[in-house]
């Protein structure tokens, strides 16, 4: 198994507590949400690095987490680590080009293992609605507490749409100001034809110098409130 070496995981002390309290929250959503994937609207609303700091959490309160990168179109999740051996991903793997052995990564904090994207192919959409990523979840659930899977951009790709078909719920990160209501409506109704319940949202880069957005929604927003998006960001 190849190991890789987490770089800046650390968060000051209110970003800890805040993933913390999102930590808290997704473990009351139930037992049986082990497999958890998050997308959101657009590109750059902060997705990833929600997903790794989570799983990054999740593992130093002694759960197993393998943190899945399926964007396999545009991944920045290899940025955050060092590695010195060749890294071979989850494209491979649903290729048939490497088993999965080959392709979990453990990481210099405990529990926490990742699987990366791997090289771009050319059929994103049908690698992941294939059988054989149906299979690897399965296989994956029996050995950790929680598999956390980073998903491209629901509207951009319908990748997230046929990812979350395999997983027990999914979460919506949103950009606090930037993405109108419609959008977000859009979005959850695509990710519902996937029969994956939206276990909540999660309102990303709330600026604390605009009145009403602490106290209510917190660092990242209301999580856990099935369709619950209020008006934020509405335009």
């Amino acid at each position: 198994m190849v190991k890789v070496k987490l770089n800046d995981w650390k968060l000051d002390y209110q970003m800890d507590e805040a993933y913390k309290a999102l930590r808290t929250n997704l473990q009351f959503c139930g037992a049986d949400k082990k497999i958890i994937a998050f997308t959101s609207c657009t590109p750059n609303e902060g997705k990833s690095n929600v997903t790794f700091h989570l799983a990054a959490s999740l593992a130093e309160s002694g759960k197993s987490v393998l943190l899945i990168d399926a964007d396999l179109r545009k991944s920045v999740l290899l940025g955050r680590v060092q590695v010195e051996d060749e890294v071979k991903g989850l494209a491979h793997y649903l290729s048939k080009q490497a088993k999965l052995s080959d392709v979990i990564c453990a990481t210099d904090l405990p529990k926490f293992h990742i699987i990366f994207s791997g090289t771009v192919p050319p059929n994103p959409a049908e690698l992941l609605g294939g059988r054989l990523f149906k299979d690897m979840m399965r296989l994956v659930r029996d050995v950790y507490d929680y598999i956390i899977i980073d998903t491209p951009p629901l509207g951009s790709v319908i990748d997230s749409a046929v990812i979350a078909d395999a997983c027990d719920g999914s979460v919506i990160v949103i950009e606090a100001g930037t993405i109108s209501y419609r959008f977000v409506q859009e979005v959850k109704s695509q990710l519902e034809k996937s029969n994956c319940p939206i276990i909540g949202t999660i309102l990303n880069k709330v600026d604390y110098g605009k009145k009403g957005y602490y106290g209510r929604y917190g660092r990242y927003g209301k999580y856990g409130q099935y369709g619950n998006y209020g008006n934020y960001g509405q335009k």
